[in-house]
């Protein structure tokens, strides 16, 4: 079964004194997470461990990333973290101190729901779970 994209989010999230990318990118990652909320899971009775949730977190240093810690901090699913080259340094050179500024994109993956649904042919409505 195929796994479909059922929830996009994004976030940004930044380390204005520390020069920390991890602490920028898991910002980044819970502003993301802040935007949403998925019910899907107990209105169609799916466990959120068939989810899929796939994160990219772009910093301008992404080797500097634990990506495993990351997704260790992703409360549902089966998360994988992917680290690019993006967000955006800020230098000020009055402190010497650089801003960094992370974004995350989370995409959430669940099997096909398609067999769990079905229309009405009177109205071509979706009417919902046949099990409930």
């Amino acid at each position: 079964m195929t796994d479909q994209r059922m929830i996009i989010e994004m976030g940004m999230g930044n380390d204005l004194h520390g020069q920390d990318y991890q602490k920028a990118a898991r910002r980044a990652i819970e502003d993301a997470m802040r935007h949403s909320t998925l019910p899907i899971f107990q209105s169609i009775g799916v466990d959120h461990q068939q989810m899929r949730v796939q994160v990219t977190v772009g910093v301008q240093k992404p080797d500097q990333l634990d990506l495993t810690a990351l997704a260790a901090a992703l409360p549902r699913g089966r998360a994988t973290v992917t680290a690019v080259k993006g967000g955006l340094n800020i230098a000020n050179d009055e402190t010497g101190e650089t801003a960094i500024v992370a974004t995350a994109a989370i995409e959430a993956f669940l099997p096909s729901q398609a067999d769990n649904w079905r229309l009405r042919e009177s109205e071509g409505q979706a009417i919902g779970h046949p099990d409930m």
